[in-house]
């Protein structure tokens, strides 16, 4: 690690990128090339910062995989230059960023802090020059020369989450986030206090990044009344892989026999089922209760305490490497960046 280290702001777009125009009252993106002229106090961070930005900032619901390939690529291009990474991100689809960042980066040995903010920087109540101040710290925080937060998280209101456990729950809120099924890594007050019982160990082996991310993927969510015509039509999808099944509680869903035995036909012929509940705390459990064991029967996999953002990112990560009906099972049921408490998954073979 650098003495003082060396940290790379990213700046993708969203909120925090924004300013207001002191002579038209108008929102609009200032130059993150001047960050440190914006937030003065990162004068008084032992970092040297350094910031990069998209060509063309998005607002982050145009977030598309393509996006991702572009920020692993700028951390990939930049990493052994770099003690640790800041990406500055719209919060409505942080989450899928940071749980898609955390399977395609391989050996991650360094801090890569997403963080964004509910204001604009450029308002007087903004939320961003706090988040930005100790997204930073931590990125760059160390102990013996090693980085304490070595993986993707989310820094955000005093509360740093692992980016795959988390997920967006308020749109109003300062404190946006939640990690329900995963204890926070570190908390904000007078001081930093890092958990660090539940921060992951820095991986060994060279740094990489797999781009691979195949979106041949489908979300059912469903509700009392739906008809049997959607269900068919969303197992018939053209080209989809992989249907991701939105259930109700633990994980359980109706057992009419049409439901059950349009499931069964799409198993049947490869297609990829994933049993994910729409409660967003708890674990799904196939078989705790009959209107769940007919699924497990099946074959239809459980997604655990994912969240549905790691699971859409671990499904087109998997699918990406090649992964079919075959052999997905296994490694979807294997905890891979730390977004799945395996003892609460139940084998479906």
């Amino acid at each position: 690690m650098h003495s003082p280290p060396e940290i790379l702001v990213i700046y993708t777009g969203g909120t925090i990128g924004m300013h207001k125009d002191a002579r038209t009252g108008t929102l609009a993106p200032f130059d993150f090339s001047q960050l440190q002229k914006q937030i003065p106090e990162l004068n008084q961070l032992t970092a040297n910062i350094s910031t990069i930005s998209f060509g063309k900032p998005i607002d982050s619901s145009n977030m598309n995989p393509e996006h991702w390939g572009k920020l692993a690529g700028i951390v990939k291009d930049n990493y052994n230059n770099y003690d640790g990474f800041v990406i500055l991100h719209g919060s409505d689809t942080m989450a899928f960023t940071a749980a898609a960042l955390s399977f395609m980066f391989e050996n991650l040995a360094k801090p890569v802090i997403l963080t964004g903010s509910q204001l604009p920087i450029g308002m007087l109540r903004t939320d961003g020059k706090e988040n930005i101040i100790t997204a930073i710290e931590i990125a760059a925080a160390s102990e013996n020369g090693l980085p304490i937060v070595p993986e993707v998280a989310i820094y955000f209101e005093y509360q740093l989450y692992r980016g795959n456990r988390t997920y967006k729950y308020n749109a109003e809120h300062f404190e946006a986030f939640r990690s329900p099924n995963y204890s926070i890594l570190a908390k904000a007050g007078v001081s930093i206090t890092y958990n660090r019982n539940y921060i992951r160990k820095a991986s060994e082996g060279d740094f990489d990044v797999d781009f691979r991310m195949d979106t041949s993927i489908a979300i059912l969510s469903l509700f009392p009344g739906i008809s049997q015509h959607i269900i068919e039509a969303a197992l018939n999808i053209k080209d989809i892989k992989v249907v991701i099944i939105r259930t109700y509680g633990s994980g359980n869903a109706m057992t009419y026999p049409w439901f059950t035995d349009a499931l069964q036909k799409a198993a049947d012929r490869g297609l990829i089922l994933i049993n994910s509940s729409q409660c967003r705390a708890g674990t799904v459990s196939q078989g705790r209760y009959e209107t769940s064991a007919r699924l497990a029967q099946i074959g239809v996999l459980e997604a655990g305490d994912m969240v549905i953002e790691a699971v859409i990112a671990k499904s087109m990560h998997l699918l990406g490497g090649g992964h079919s009906a075959n052999n997905f099972g296994e490694a979807f049921n294997t905890d891979l960046r730390g977004e799945l408490t395996v003892a609460q998954v139940h084998s479906t073979t």
